[in-house]
């Protein structure tokens, strides 16, 4: 009997400590009273992911970074193998030098049609005044006017050939363009400065186009978001004052601003009949961490921290001592 009594005495006991224990944590964890005109939500701090990608189709030649490593935007952080672009690029070349030459040979041919076509315009002009004075007869002004007419068909023919060449360097020059720019592709460049979360291929493997080698955190774009109620959420400007405190980090206050109040809520019932129901209405608000802040404090904050966000109901409402950010 007294075992059964010392049993339930401890059982007691560490219940009573539990709920000292689940006391204490939710004091020091509570969200404490805002002056009028300011409200708050908890969330957790995301960040903007960014892959880099293939445009082609490749044997991936190598991939420099590793996880954890920071890459700047523009970066070149791999290749893949291009001999046979390149090899490509070396015979459209040769096709633009040869469409040159045969434009260079059309043009040419102008010059030479043009003296063929002066030379038998003075013939002509020759062959009319001596048939005009009787000197000859009018079969020679025939066969002059024949030649003059030959001459233009040929001056004709000469000008067609160099339209023709000249469309000719036109399409074998855009070819070396296109295969430029597919070689320029097989350098895989990070789109935006961040740090590699994941090293998604390795240097070997074959990527299809669009395939994945890496993944950046852009730690210069990172909100939280949360969820208002109707009457709290209709009062949040865009682009307002808020601000972030990180549980990770209580004497870091972040500033930021409003970057989106979304326009429909969510956790709506189908039919909103009673005031209970209407109130049961939640906005999401998400809330940027200011760029400068983050480039300063750069891998202080990270994606995924649980924390809480403030932002104002009234633009004219003042930060309390807790939430300003010194100028």
């Amino acid at each position: 009997m007294n075992r059964s009594r010392l049993v339930r005495n401890l059982v007691f006991a560490l219940l009573a400590g539990l709920t000292v224990i689940t006391g204490v944590y939710v004091y020091q964890h509570r969200t404490p009273g805002l002056p009028p005109g300011l409200a708050a939500g908890n969330g957790r701090l995301e960040a903007t992911e960014v892959d880099v990608a293939s445009k082609v189709a490749g044997r991936l030649a190598d991939l420099a970074p590793r996880e954890g490593d920071w890459v700047e935007a523009g970066a070149v952080v791999a290749h893949l193998d291009a001999d046979d672009l390149r090899a490509q690029l070396r015979a459209a070349q040769a096709q633009v030098t040869q469409a040159r030459k045969a434009g260079d040979e059309s043009r040419a041919g102008v010059r030479k049609s043009a003296a063929d076509l002066k030379l038998a315009d003075k013939t002509l002009q020759r062959s009319q005044e001596l048939v005009r004075k009787g000197f000859i007869s009018s079969s020679k002004l025939d066969s002059d006017q024949t030649g003059m007419d030959g001459a233009m068909a040929g001056m004709a023919q000469a000008q067609s050939k160099v339209g023709e060449a000249e469309a000719g360097v036109a399409a074998a020059q855009a070819k070396v363009d296109s295969l430029q720019v597919a070689i320029n592709d097989t350098s895989l460049k990070a789109p935006v400065s961040g740090r590699v979360l994941y090293r998604l291929a390795e240097p070997g493997e074959v990527v299809a186009a669009g395939g994945k080698a890496l993944t950046l955190v852009d730690l210069s774009d990172m909100y939280l978001t949360i969820y208002l109620p109707s009457d709290q959420a209709g009062k949040v400007a865009l682009d307002s004052e808020a601000r972030i405190v990180l549980d990770a980090l209580p004497n870091q206050v972040i500033p930021a601003k409003v970057s989106f109040v979304a326009p429909k809520a969510q956790f709506t019932p189908r039919e909103v009949e009673t005031k209970s129901e209407r109130e049961k209405l939640m906005f999401r608000i998400k809330v940027k961490a200011d760029p400068a802040w983050l480039a300063a404090h750069r891998d202080l904050a990270k994606g995924g921290m649980p924390g809480m966000a403030y932002v104002k109901l009234d633009t004219a409402a003042g930060w309390p001592a807790g939430l300003d950010v010194a100028k």
